[in-house]
């Protein structure tokens, strides 16, 4: 049995000081590179994730660091991704309300070939704090609405979530390109348990 190298380009999306380019530098550690910027302006990062004992898993991760303006997202920065993050701050309702743009812009620019929304996380950010913004039900509504894949509540600074729902990603990518269904994935804006999710070693992350 050969090595299989997979290669996906990952967006991360959402309004200035979500956290996104905190979530990009947790998971990708020493491979963010902030050279990309000037040339496309976007923030870019290279994770390598072995996946199992035949297949490495690299992603792109596309940060558009300080250009959120829904005119600026080109579809260049769209072109060939795999997956998609949004992100909001749940002390911020406008953060959260944008979010609803920032995927309808996704949907309008990027399909699988089969026409159906690319993969789409919808990250609840600064779960650490307290004073949320909005109710667990209101964003389990919005995730089922805005057909998003699956949401789940994260916390940068705290390290939480952050591997396990790329994780989830990964293995909704994974299923997409061996182009098997993988029913165990969330599909339907569902709340993602990570606490019950098997985790496998990380000895690479």
């Amino acid at each position: 049995m050969g090595h299989h190298d997979h290669m996906f380009k990952v967006l991360i999306i959402g309004d200035a000081t979500v956290g996104k380019t905190s979530l990009v530098q947790r998971y990708a550690n020493d491979s963010f590179n902030k050279h990309y910027k000037s040339t496309v302006g976007v923030d870019f990062a290279l994770k390598v994730v072995q996946w199992s004992e035949s297949e490495t898993v690299r992603l792109q991760l596309w940060d558009i660091a300080g250009q959120e303006r829904f005119t600026s997202m080109t579809r260049l920065y769209y072109r060939e991704a795999s997956a998609c993050i949004i992100m909001f701050d749940v002390t911020s309702i406008s953060t959260f309300t944008s979010c609803q743009k920032w995927k309808q812009d996704l949907d309008s620019k990027l399909k699988l070939p089969d026409g159906s929304p690319v993969p789409c996380l919808l990250l609840a950010n600064k779960c650490d704090l307290s004073s949320w913004a909005m109710t667990r039900e209101e964003i389990d509504r919005f995730s089922k609405e805005n057909a998003f894949t699956g949401w789940t509540e994260t916390s940068v600074k705290e390290n939480k979530n952050v591997n396990e729902s790329m994780r989830v990603l990964i293995e909704k990518m994974m299923a997409l390109s061996s182009s098997e269904g993988d029913s165990s994935v969330p599909g339907h804006g569902d709340y993602i348990n990570l606490k019950d999710a098997s985790t496998p070693n990380w000895g690479c992350c």
